[in-house]
């Protein structure tokens, strides 16, 4: 048995102009800190879902940071790099995926 609605297609590129070059294409990772990594799943429950964050260390694999919210809201993502900055000091670039629209940032400019 299956619902019948129209599902999101994350798949397909959006239309439009790309926003953002991806910049680790060939990058060299080779020390802590050089690149660091968020990502948002959710997990489902008997009655709804929580979300997960976590920001990660890309040379090392570790994770920095990690927030569960009962809301997609921006403040507990914000909350775990804070947390993430806190603790490790400033990552030279900082990755987030969102689906299909990679998202680059060099700190302190974007690119």
């Amino acid at each position: 048995m299956q619902a019948i609605y129209q599902k999101p297609n994350t798949s397909r590129p959006p239309s439009g102009p790309q926003g953002y070059p991806y910049l680790l294409r060939d990058l060299v990772i080779d020390r802590p800190n050089q690149v660091w990594c968020a990502d948002i799943t959710y997990i489902p429950l008997a009655k709804g879902f929580v979300y997960l964050v976590a920001v990660m260390d890309w040379f090392s694999r570790r994770v920095l940071a990690w927030r569960l919210s009962i809301g997609l809201d921006m403040a507990f993502c914000v909350e775990a790099l804070q947390d993430a900055m806190d603790r490790y000091g400033q990552p030279d670039i900082f990755n987030t995926d969102q689906g299909v629209h990679a998202y680059t940032q060099v700190i302190g400019r974007n690119t």
